[in-house]
């Protein structure tokens, strides 16, 4: 699907049969959504340019993201989209800058794409060409992250407090091996936001160098705030990264604790239990002299010896601490 946009914020859906030699002044944007073959071709015709491939996208040598053929300049970010999700996952999208339209390529539907969109009709005055209108789009994008970011923090203090809450009481390890699954989904999440933000603060590196943005104040400005904002945000999620890392760490600790705990326990028991066993094995021989056995009291008094041989230690253990 081919989305045209005109610098007033209006939508216009192009198609190969429109047949269309020239297009109109007016349009600042052409956003191409998971094109076919024949999209491209058609957009290839009008602009002069060649439309990257969903395989030319996924190239990850810098060298094949950023540079400039024929005068048009080529860049490929990657972004964070499903982010909402138990899985989310990184798309790359192209950004290409032929004269002074904005084309972008991309066979995904970020939400900060969503965003921009909706906000065009607000914010028209202000996006007169491409150059203008990729970096607002970049600054959506960059505010998009930092929410997601932000969600997650949120999400990750609430699990810090289900896994440290009542520390004074015993639970089993089952509780907090489930919390071991949310520890892995979140620092996933994290994981690709900062590839996406490595990602975008390349990009920005090479379009602040790129004349139509460097030889424009007003954009050339935005993307200087907008770098520094990605810069701020990939400290931010690093500093999210340990915090996982910390609770990772920390609820594999607990797990060993509780483990010990009963396996403590069950070491504790065979130990109560082995003086008792003892006993039971002296009068279970079958020796035809024991004195013991011609005893009127032998029984009972073999029985209190086995209790007491069990008591003992038990209250033992607990004057020493280790129940």
């Amino acid at each position: 699907m081919i989305n045209a946009y005109s610098a007033n914020g209006t939508i216009t859906t192009l198609a190969p049969a429109d047949a269309l030699q020239q297009l109109p002044e007016n349009i600042v944007w052409i956003d191409l959504v998971h094109p076919t073959a024949q999209e491209d071709s058609y957009v290839e015709g009008l602009l002069g340019i060649q439309v990257p491939t969903r395989d030319d996208l996924k190239d990850i040598e810098p060298s094949s993201r950023l540079y400039i053929e024929k005068g048009a300049v080529f860049m490929t970010a990657s972004l964070v989209w499903r982010a909402d999700s138990n899985s989310p996952e990184l798309t790359d999208i192209a950004f290409i800058l032929a004269g002074s339209r904005l084309v972008t390529v991309r066979y995904a539907e970020p939400k900060s794409f969503q965003l921009f969109i909706a906000a065009l009709g607000r914010n028209s005055d202000d996006l007169r060409d491409g150059p203008t209108m990729l970096a607002r789009l970049l600054e959506t994008i960059a505010d998009r992250t930092a929410e997601v970011l932000e969600h997650a923090v949120d999400h990750i203090d609430k699990l810090s407090i289900d896994i440290f809450r009542d520390r004074g009481k015993r639970r089993p390890p089952q509780f907090l091996e489930g919390k071991l699954a949310d520890i892995a989904e979140f620092h996933r999440l994290v994981s690709k936001v900062r590839d996406s933000l490595n990602s975008l603060s390349r990009l920005l590196a090479f379009l602040m160098n790129v004349p139509l943005i460097h030889d424009d104040m007003s954009d050339k400005n935005l993307c200087q705030t907008v770098a520094h904002d990605v810069t701020t945000l990939s400290e931010h999620a690093a500093f999210i990264a340990s915090n996982i890392a910390f609770l990772l760490d920390a609820s594999l600790g607990l797990i060993n604790v509780e483990q010990n705990s009963i396996i403590k326990i069950f070491s504790i028991a065979s130990v109560v239990f082995l003086p008792p066993t003892l006993v039971a094995s002296i009068y279970g021989m079958n020796f035809k002299y024991m004195p013991e056995l011609d005893w009127h009291l032998g029984y009972p008094l073999a029985i209190l010896g086995m209790l007491l041989s069990a008591i003992i230690p038990f209250f033992f253990f607990r004057w020493k601490g280790w129940l």
